[in-house]
């Protein structure tokens, strides 16, 4: 077989359809992955209609393109160069490449190169322009190449479809491992019953945190997250109170740590309740994109000696880390409700995630076998 089905868009604004394209040959560094699973990114709609207009300074691929996150699969063929992988290794692509020449990207730190970029979704300088040139394919085709520098080894544990969960795990993994969260700790989750927010729930207990507070508007999603361990994860209703003031009555100091899932939808004003809510010396790290500008006082944050620390993505190390927490059974997604989509459905699946989607379901595309 030659060929190979893929979704593209044609044009911004418009729907996926599905075309047929030669199957991609890989570069002398690169992989062939036949593609098992691919997450159905829930922003992606914004993305291909008003990201040229909001954020032109975010390149798209030239159209037509295939897009598609969090993709897991099969080698099927590995460059001349490549002796790390064989035919039949199952793995995670990590999206996030870098230019692969500067110092950054020889450090394994491509999210600091200034041409990032997501394949299958968008870049982040002008430089990506180039990145997107070198690998168009992505996890709604059929088969894509990735570099080596990319891929993430799956332990016989993990199937596909929880792997095409990685990107928000591992952002949430990032984030947290900037936080320096240790051991007996305290931490608050903003946005809890969001993808971002389950996740970071789960990496929680993993880390070892002593009291962790989820804090959403669904009461149901919070009864739910509380389940997960009683004892260590104390819900906060949004919207009661303030956010503040309820962990305090709990923690009269504070806590050590507030992870900010919130998505561009929520108010600041619920960023800046949470972040009243953190001890003397502790952490806020943003990885959710709440709408800004947030107000911060400059005094307040020099006398507390508090940090606001930005995390974007994660490293293809982390996704490393991350399997290895499944493989030990330190981390597992059997919460998770799975939604799955044949390819060509892929103009339904984003429809449905928009108004069905929450942290606790796994929509993704299931590739034929």
């Amino acid at each position: 077989m030659s060929m190979m089905k893929a979704a593209r868009l044609h044009s911004v604004g418009g729907r996926f359809t599905i075309d047929e394209l030669p199957i991609p040959t890989p570069g002398p560094n690169d992989v062939l992955i036949q593609v098992k699973s691919s997450g159905i990114i829930p922003n992606l709609k914004n993305v291909t209609t008003y990201f040229p207009e909001w954020y032109p300074f975010l390149p798209l691929p030239e159209l037509p393109a295939i897009f598609g996150l969090d993709s897991a699969g099969v080698v099927v063929t590995v460059g001349e160069n490549v002796t790390t992988y064989q035919k039949g290794d199952r793995v995670y692509i990590n999206p996030g490449i870098g230019c692969g020449e500067c110092s950054s990207c020889h450090s394994g730190n491509a999210t600091f190169c200034n041409s990032f970029t997501f394949m299958g979704y968008f870049g982040f300088g002008a430089g990506s322009t180039n990145v997107f040139k070198r690998y168009p394919y992505a996890g709604y085709g059929q088969y894509m190449t990735a570099p080596i520098s990319s891929l993430v080894r799956l332990p016989e544990n993990l199937s596909f479809a929880s792997a095409s969960r990685f990107g928000y795990l591992g952002t949430a993994y990032s984030g947290i491992r900037k936080s320096q969260l240790r051991p007996s700790q305290s931490i608050l989750i903003l946005g809890a019953s969001g993808t971002l927010g389950v996740n970071a729930t789960l990496l929680a207990l993993a880390f070892g945190a002593a009291k962790i507070f989820v804090a959403a508007r669904d009461p149901e999603a919070l009864k739910r997250l509380q389940a997960l361990n009683s004892q260590r994860i104390i819900p906060i209703q949004m919207g009661d109170e303030a956010i503040h003031e309820q962990v305090r009555r709990h923690l009269p100091d504070g806590v050590d740590v507030m992870i900010d899932t919130l998505g561009a939808k929520s108010p600041t004003a619920l960023a800046t309740d949470g972040m009243q809510a953190v001890t003397r010396g502790g952490r806020i790290i943003q990885i959710g994109g709440v709408a800004g500008p947030i107000p911060i006082d400059p005094h307040p944050f020099m006398c507390a000696q508090l940090q606001y620390i930005g995390s974007l993505w994660f490293t293809t190390a982390e996704g490393n880390e991350l399997a290895k927490l499944f493989e030990a059974g330190i981390l597992d997604f059997s919460l998770l409700e799975e939604h799955a989509y044949p390819l060509e459905e892929i103009n339904k699946a984003l429809t449905d995630i928009e108004s069905q989607g929450n942290g606790f379901r796994n929509f993704y595309i299931a590739h034929e076998a």
